[in-house]
């Protein structure tokens, strides 16, 4: 019960986190939007780009420390804990220079006519790029000690140091209001030292806080153990990659066949997609530590379990927002952005489709990290993934209209989620029926009467403001059918048993 204590207390703390640095930092590109000018806040766009496009490396380092650091926590072994971080740690200083290095090499061809900027903002953009560099190197010299902050499941540390970086971005966009010299400049060198401010933050607290980690042994690796990290990260890479390259290869095939427009459309669709998966993210990232721990320490029923609630409370975290917002998509659209692009609506309520069914087994996917044989897992469902993309092209081709492209999309996603459960069958001995009978049936009576709600509110309501009154009815209804109809015993009393916590933690504060 104690570990189910912190994953709520965590769950808690990086929604927390999320609410406010998302406010604050909506705030902050409207001053820099501001003070730089579109002109320069593109270039810092432009050039900056190559963070983002790193963080899918980033991501998977981080998820093969994190898996092979609660492993060893669940089995209790301090000395593997210490050589998988050194190792991780050489590994990701090794990774840094060679970003680097690579990032200055291909910096000499990029700004000689490559792209696109204004001949008197070149020595601006190559200067912007030099920070860029140091910034990708710090970024990824953090992941271990990240990794080591999540495998303790120290949520508080990590939100702690997302809020002062958030908050000392506000400060720099404030402070460019009153700088003199060359703005861009200024902006790229203080975002720089942020990042490596967060970097001696995260560093010096893991050296004091856990006896793992440590800078001993870190010039002395250890080949087996460099290959296992850098075979389980190669692997999430891939299925990282196979997921990219299917939400970005399906914007290229609708550019060619219908045009820019249509993109704006897919575009909007992929930003309400995006919020509602990093919901079901960040309770994962509360959760996966624990599934992980308990493989280490051979429990794999406990595991099992951590897996199953993982899938089904992943999916109603996102299925009861994302029901009414089916239903009220038009009225939604309309409020955020005015003018809708053409298609928008059927393509934001296809892929929140597409979301609600991957979520059906997300769990599972956990659960094949703690176990942490994933090569033929990640090659199966990654293929399935970009399976997707010659699909809608032949589509396209044979003149279906452009939201087909979606509904091969949610069957890509259904035949990825079957497969995952054959394949986890046959990895673990997992009882199909079980699931099917404890999660996937649990979750349809929810769903059904969220729907129900949800259809009779949009045709037998007719006034500006019905979306708050669908929602409303929507979520309220959806809670009671999920505590009473989807949950189990074990899972009502956890829900019991934690609330009483909170109320007694709240009394005695």
């Amino acid at each position: 019960m104690k570990a189910a204590n912190r994953v709520v207390a965590n769950t808690a703390i990086l929604y927390g986190r999320m609410l406010l640095t998302m406010g604050i930092s909506l705030y902050s590109t409207r001053l820099v939007l501001n003070a730089l000018g579109s002109t320069d806040y593109g270039i810092y766009n432009l050039v900056a780009g190559i963070i983002v496009m790193l963080s899918f490396l980033n991501s998977a380092m981080a998820t093969s420390s994190q898996r092979y650091l609660s492993y060893h926590q669940g089995k209790k072994d301090i000395q593997k804990q210490k050589e998988v971080f050194t190792n991780s740690f050489f590994l990701h200083i090794i990774i840094g220079f060679i970003l680097v290095l690579s990032l200055e090499i291909a910096g000499l061809f990029l700004f000689d006519g490559f792209l696109n900027i204004p001949a008197d903002r070149i020595v601006s953009a190559r200067i912007i790029y030099h920070y860029m560099a140091v910034t990708v190197f710090f970024t990824v010299i953090t992941v271990p000690f990240n990794a080591l902050l999540i495998a303790h499941e120290n949520m508080l540390w990590v939100a702690f140091v997302n809020i002062i970086e958030t908050l000392l971005k506000l400060g720099i966009a404030l402070l460019l209001y009153v700088v003199s010299s060359d703005k861009l400049v200024v902006y790229g060198m203080l975002t720089a030292s942020i990042v490596i401010f967060s970097f001696v933050l995260y560093a010096s607290f893991c050296l004091k806080k856990y006896p793992e980690c440590t800078f001993k042994g870190v010039m002395k690796p250890e080949k087996s153990f460099i290959k296992d990290l850098t075979s389980f990260a190669g692997w999430n890479l891939f299925g990282a990659l196979c997921g990219m390259g299917r939400n970005q290869g399906i914007a290229v095939i609708l550019n060619l066949f219908l045009g820019a427009a249509v993109n704006a459309a897919y575009g909007i669709a992929n930003q309400v997609s995006g919020q509602m998966i990093f919901l079901s993210a960040t309770l994962l990232r509360a959760l996966n530590p624990q599934i992980m721990k308990s493989e280490g320490a051979n429990d794999r029923v406990r595991m099992l379990r951590l897996a199953n609630m993982a899938s089904k409370f992943s999916f109603y975290l996102i299925a009861f927002i994302a029901i009414p917002s089916i239903f009220e998509m038009k009225s939604i659209l309309g409020l955020w952005l005015v003018n809708v692009p053409p298609l928008t609506v059927i393509f934001c309520n296809l892929i929140l489709i597409g979301i609600l069914t991957n979520q059906l087994t997300i769990g599972l996917q956990s659960a094949f990290q703690a176990i942490g044989d994933i090569k033929f897992y990640q090659i199966i469902v990654g293929s399935l993934l970009l399976l997707n993309l010659p699909v809608s092209y032949i589509l396209l081709y044979n003149g279906y209209p452009a939201y087909s492209v979606l509904i091969s999309y949610i069957i890509t996603e259904f035949i990825a989620c079957v497969m995952r459960v054959y394949l986890f069958k046959r990895k673990a001995n997992f009882s199909i029926t079980n699931y099917l009978k404890n999660v996937t049936l649990k979750e349809i009576y929810p769903v059904l009467g969220s729907c129900l709600i949800c259809f009779l509110c949009v045709q037998n309501l007719e006034f500006k403001w019905r979306l708050i009154v669908t929602y409303g009815t929507s979520i309220l209804l959806f809670i009671t059918l999920a505590y009473f109809f989807g949950l189990e015993s074990d899972e009502k009393r956890f829900i019991k048993q934690t609330r009483s916590n909170l109320i007694l933690k709240f009394k005695k504060s």
